[in-house]
């Protein structure tokens, strides 16, 4: 097998969630041109079929599934149906997430279950139901990978619920493969910034997208494909011997990239 031959994932079939745009976008194409068959799923059905037929034009298959994956009964549920389309289930791409920046004072405590529902508990709902399919692939290359944030491994004044969410995927994902392993690898991703629509959400102008890359080692926002090959390598023989790992596909960063400029608390 040449080196080459490791990142193939010809037959395989994956999940990957939040596929409509951005990162689960580029990652559901990327994974089709791999070799696999995926299942699409996030809100928006015009988005997923638009990432279907980048999958297609590649000759593999996707299954699109439009869904709010904040309720976990609809995300649990996108394991069953990779099975029931494919035969099979080997890969389960936990990409949706995301939660707004906001000051300490404003993230109440039902701020801070949200954002850590929609970014972990997502995540744990649609990798158990995913577990039982996976073990019947009769490879052993069978994997998971969660897609957190640089922020949950640093520190950033308004990143409060954000970071602790990804910090607490970080986790999971380290408990998760201590628990499926040998059978399962279970891996994630910190990543930086990335050209997103939720980075223009937060960066909308030059300058902030100016700070941003001045603040990066590499001098650049970091593009959807270059996560999507990170969990390419995860999810192939190409990283066979990784599990319960965090990859930092951030550009080189140690401290968060964009300044909110949230005043102190009090006068």
């Amino acid at each position: 097998m040449s080196i080459l031959d490791r990142f193939r994932l010809t037959g395989h079939v994956a999940v990957v969630t939040g596929a409509g745009r951005g990162i689960g976008a580029a990652t559901a194409v990327a994974l089709a041109e791999a070799g696999a068959d995926v299942v699409i799923a996030s809100r928006t059905e015009k988005q997923l079929r638009e990432v279907a037929e980048k999958v297609e034009a590649v000759g593999r298959r996707a299954l699109v599934v439009p869904a709010d994956l904040a309720d976990t009964a609809a995300t649990a549920g996108l394991a069953a149906a990779a099975y029931e389309e494919f035969g099979r289930l080997d890969i389960v791409v936990n990409n949706v997430g995301g939660t707004i920046p906001n000051t300490f004072l404003d993230t109440d405590e039902g701020y801070l279950e949200e954002a850590f529902h929609f970014n972990v508990t997502t995540a744990h709902a649609l990798t158990r139901a995913a577990v039982p399919y996976m073990v019947k692939s009769p490879d052993g290359q069978q994997s998971v990978v969660s897609i957190s944030s640089m922020m949950g491994r640093t520190s950033g004044r308004g990143y409060l619920a954000y970071g602790t969410a990804k910090a607490a995927l970080a986790h999971w994902t380290r408990l998760a493969a201590t628990d499926l392993a040998p059978r399962i690898r279970v891996n994630g991703i910190f990543v930086g910034s990335v050209r997103t629509s939720a980075l223009e959400f937060v960066a909308g102008d030059d300058s902030m997208r100016g700070e941003i890359e001045s603040k990066t080692p590499l001098g650049r926002i970091g593009e959807a494909e270059d996560i999507a090959a990170g969990v390419v390598y995860l999810t192939s023989r190409a990283g066979q011997f990784v599990t319960g790992k965090l990859l930092e596909v951030d550009g080189g960063t140690e401290t968060p990239t964009l300044d909110l400029k949230l005043p102190d608390v009090g006068p």
